[in-house]
């Protein structure tokens, strides 16, 4: 009984979860309404409704939409996306894709422009080519590259000099211990010294 009891309990809540309205939006039937809440691609919902039919995720702040968001939403007929500040780097791949394999009679993709980067700025994301998108990812690659290697170099310098002051400390310290060994050696000889230049005198007296 408890075999069978875990995976209908499983269904159930998985099932409620997938109807559920995400924060900060509306919902009304299969009407999900998102815009204008500020929604950033981080605070975006990570799901929507199964039953979604129109999705407004118009008036935000979003630059990318995450890998497969709405691949699952079988029976979606409309989205807004316009009024977003669209970055078209290697981010934007998957909202370029989802827009191109859409019906063109699907207006999804009027306003869906480009804020960044600037020689892409006001393109629509739909007409990006592939090549144009992969160039910006290029530079982007060589970018992190170039302060990658930046930060290599300063680690290196750093390694060295710190390197450097440890030998110069080493060859500081050997020269102190030698000098202080001279030093007590010099202090036990004059010690010996004045002890027997005490006994002299005890001695003459004695003959």
């Amino acid at each position: 009984m408890k075999q069978l009891l875990l995976p209908f309990l499983l269904l159930l809540f998985g099932g409620q979860r997938s109807s559920a309205c995400p924060n900060l939006c509306s919902c009304h039937g299969g009407r999900v309404d998102c815009s204008g809440k500020y929604l950033t691609s981080s605070s975006l919902p990570v799901s929507f409704p199964a039953g979604t039919t129109e999705l407004h995720l118009h008036n935000n702040q979003l630059t990318t939409l995450p890998n497969g968001l709405l691949d699952g939403l079988t029976s979606l007929r409309s989205v807004s996306l316009h009024g977003n500040p669209w970055v078209c780097d290697c981010g934007i791949l998957y909202l370029r894709g989802w827009l191109l394999r859409q019906p063109t009679t699907n207006t999804a993709h009027l306003g869906v422009n480009c804020s960044s980067p600037p020689p892409m700025r006001g393109r629509l994301v739909v007409y990006l080519t592939e090549e144009e998108v992969l160039e910006s990812c290029h530079y982007w690659y060589c970018d992190l590259a170039l302060v990658s290697q930046v930060c290599l170099f300063v680690f290196v310098v750093l390694q060295a000099a710190l390197l450097v002051a440890l030998v110069v400390f080493l060859k500081r310290f050997e020269r102190l211990s030698k000098v202080a060994r001279r030093t007590t050696e010099e202090s036990f000889m004059a010690g010996d010294n004045l002890r027997e230049n005490e006994y002299a005198p005890l001695k003459d007296s004695d003959i």
